[in-house]
């Protein structure tokens, strides 16, 4: 795997970054580079973008801010990025924020911002024998965005373990394609690829199910006992420590998008159609949007449960005492868990 190929090395570098510090006097000048991935789950950080509120936020502080927004098709190849120095604020599920958390304790120190959402995963299959995940076969394929790795691998191991028992939980691994969301919607739903199942988000899940060929196997909130954090922004300590104002500036600018999501989901909706470029109706925008298993919250929710089964089955070297261990201060007020 290329992340932990080159983990140590860029960890190495980037903790040299950090002990040589900024140069005086352009802290508050400088480009914001910022990485999401693909869904109406980074809906909060696309009203950010579109609306710059970053910028007006941190004008408030007398930051002078500009942004650079990039896209990656799952958290690992982002925390490379991350390490390497080369981005500001990753996004992304839990699964990698844990396992670049307890990977960085002795250098870069990366941790939470705030999270994004709380929203569950649906694994849906096009296959009509597989009613459980007890059916899939050697002839099924189950897309996601990362193999064993990004959050919808680790929610997969932990329905496996679940069903199959302690020390099965990589029992379907083998059957798991990394493929971006886009991508293993259109190839399940072609008919004509080996991915049969695919383990996704919004919109991506709903606009499957709209399919009456594709059915539900498995939701992520069952998995985890209730609603759950999906999706998280992080940062290393270069920045959350040497970087306070623009930190702040962050967690206003989401909170204003966290505010404007609630205050008016039909324009929010219409802004993601646009900005995405997405082929979905605005009306199925706003009905996800509005759904009530969404929520547009930046309280980290069940983060604990994937970090306790991430280090039980040595995914991670270390595991948190706390949900806080793992996020800045900033958040420790909020009611997470």
């Amino acid at each position: 795997m290329i992340f932990r190929r080159h983990f140590y090395a860029l960890a190495v570098l980037s903790a040299a970054a950090l002990v040589a510090g900024a140069v005086p006097g352009h802290a508050e000048t400088r480009t914001v580079r910022i990485a999401k991935q693909y869904g109406i789950s980074y809906l909060p950080l696309t009203i950010m973008q579109e609306k710059k509120l970053l910028e007006a936020e941190g004008k408030k502080l007398g930051l002078d801010l500009s942004t650079e927004w990039v896209r990656f098709t799952g958290g690992p190849p982002m925390n490379e990025a991350l390490i390497s120095g080369n981005l500001d604020f990753a996004s992304g599920g839990v699964g990698p924020l844990v396992t670049i958390w307890a990977r960085t304790q002795n250098n870069i120190k990366v941790k939470g911002i705030a999270a994004l959402n709380a929203m569950p995963l649906y694994l849906n299959t096009i296959n009509p024998n597989v009613k459980t995940i007890k059916d899939f076969t050697e002839k099924d394929r189950i897309a996601l965005p990362a193999v064993r790795v990004s959050i919808q691998a680790v929610v997969l191991q932990m329905a496996a373990e679940k069903v199959f028992g302690q020390g099965q939980e990589h029992k379907l691994d083998t059957l798991t394609v990394s493929l971006s969301h886009p991508d293993g919607l259109a190839q399940m739903m072609s008919g004509k690829s080996e991915i049969t199942a695919h383990l996704t988000s919004a919109p991506y899940q709903y606009e499957e199910l709209d399919d009456k060929r594709v059915h539900r196997v498995l939701n992520s909130y069952d998995v985890l006992g209730g609603p759950h954090t999906f999706n998280v922004v992080w940062a290393n300590a270069k920045l959350y420590q040497g970087s306070p104002k623009l930190v702040q500036a962050f967690l206003a600018a989401l909170g204003e998008a966290m505010k404007e999501i609630k205050a008016d989901p039909h324009a929010a909706a219409e802004l993601w159609v646009k900005a995405d470029r997405s082929k979905l109706p605005v009306a199925e925008a706003e009905k996800i949007i509005r759904d009530p298993e969404n929520q547009w919250t930046m309280t980290p929710l069940r983060t604990m449960a994937f970090a306790d089964y991430m280090a039980r089955v040595k995914m991670v070297p270390v595991k948190p005492a706390s949900w806080k261990d793992m996020f800045i201060d900033a958040v420790h007020n909020l009611p997470g868990s």
